[in-house]
């Protein structure tokens, strides 16, 4: 099968799959309305009597076993993280608490490219870095967890890109955060450098420099791990795989069902269909890759006009990385009485 068959077969697999996952996320809605699904609709601990609901004592997070990171300012307001554990020490949450006031005010295109720190490591900092990603203008802030044991998961790379990225052929360009959810060490990040051909892909030669690269460039041989490759998740095509690898990140894989993505060769993508896409993203060596971050990849608008509370599935790879405890679902949720919207990871799953 030539690499056009697999992206045709796979495009036209699409309307399909993207109805499917309509229809899982309903289920996951509703469950969680339903108060099914205990991990998002209570403040305290499932199984654990004496703790109260969201709107009981422990609130979400819950007090007394979440603990907050460093709190850093974005927009009119700021972001911090959060870790939850049980007191025996299972792991209930990673999390990202945005206030409500950190959607406005926002740094625009023109004084991102415009700042005076783009060459320092400010990204540790309380007020990010400037950057520049796929091609285009972020700030970048690096933030730790706290720590949870049973999880691999260790800082937070968030990115607000006022007019989004390149990827899916136009398909993201719309103002959106990427939240990062880390499994490596803050430096061993830093030290990745693209956009280039991931170190386990060799390509052929016939690949030119720049965001358009020539459409007969094609990946020679690669190391790449499919096996930790999660379920419904695809590689950008051979033509742009001198992309895949970028700054501070790694590779970005995407669900094939994603509704923002071209219905098939040669077709754009839809930015307005996006508001909120799961990336799982990789690292690695000569000698093979590694599932190294998860990322809700969400638009401004969907956060600042989000009213409620949403989990949705984390598609699961046959093999893992690490002998941890791994996310099974993420949520979005509304958090009234700190004015707030917290992106969580949960669902916690030995693997």
């Amino acid at each position: 099968m030539t690499d056009e068959d697999a992206t045709g077969g796979a495009n036209r697999a699409r309307s399909t799959t993207r109805q499917r996952e309509a229809n899982r996320r309903a289920v996951l809605r509703g469950a969680a309305a339903a108060g099914a699904a205990l991990v998002w609709g209570a403040g305290g601990v499932a199984g654990e009597p004496g703790r109260g609901r969201e709107n009981g004592p422990g609130g979400f997070p819950p007090t007394g076993i979440t603990e907050y990171g460093r709190s850093v300012d974005l927009g009119n307001g700021s972001v911090r993280t959060f870790t939850t554990e049980t007191p025996s020490g299972k792991p209930k949450y990673h999390g990202v608490e945005f206030g409500r006031a950190a959607l406005e005010g926002l740094p625009d295109t023109a004084a991102l490219k415009d700042a005076d720190n783009r060459d320092e490591d400010d990204k540790y900092g309380a007020s990010g870095q400037a950057t520049t990603v796929h091609f285009k203008q972020s700030l970048q802030f690096f933030v730790e967890f706290p720590a949870a044991e049973r999880t691999p998961f260790t800082f937070l790379g968030l990115n607000w890109n006022p007019d989004g990225h390149l990827g899916g052929k136009g398909a993201w360009e719309a103002p959106h955060f990427d939240i990062h959810f880390h499994m490596l060490d803050p430096e061993t990040v830093d030290a990745v450098e693209g956009p280039q051909l991931p170190p386990y892909d060799t390509g052929n030669g016939e690949y030119t420099d720049g965001p358009a690269p020539d459409l007969d460039g094609k990946v020679a041989e690669t190391s790449f791990d499919y096996d930790q490759l999660p379920d419904g998740y695809e590689r950008s095509p051979d033509p742009v795989a001198d992309q895949r690898y970028i700054t501070d990140m790694g590779e970005h894989t995407a669900p094939a069902d994603a509704p923002e993505l071209p219905d098939g060769p040669g077709e754009p993508g839809t930015p307005e269909d996006f508001d909120n896409t799961l990336i799982q993203g990789f690292t690695g060596d000569a000698e093979t890759s590694q599932l190294a971050f998860v990322k809700p990849m969400i638009t401004r608008a969907f956060l600042k006009d989000f009213d409620g509370n949403e989990t949705y599935e984390v598609p699961q790879p046959q093999e893992y990385p690490h002998e941890q405890q791994h996310p099974t679902e993420y949520g979005v949720r509304d958090v009234p009485s700190k004015d707030a919207i917290a992106v969580v990871l949960g669902g916690f799953e030995q693997v």
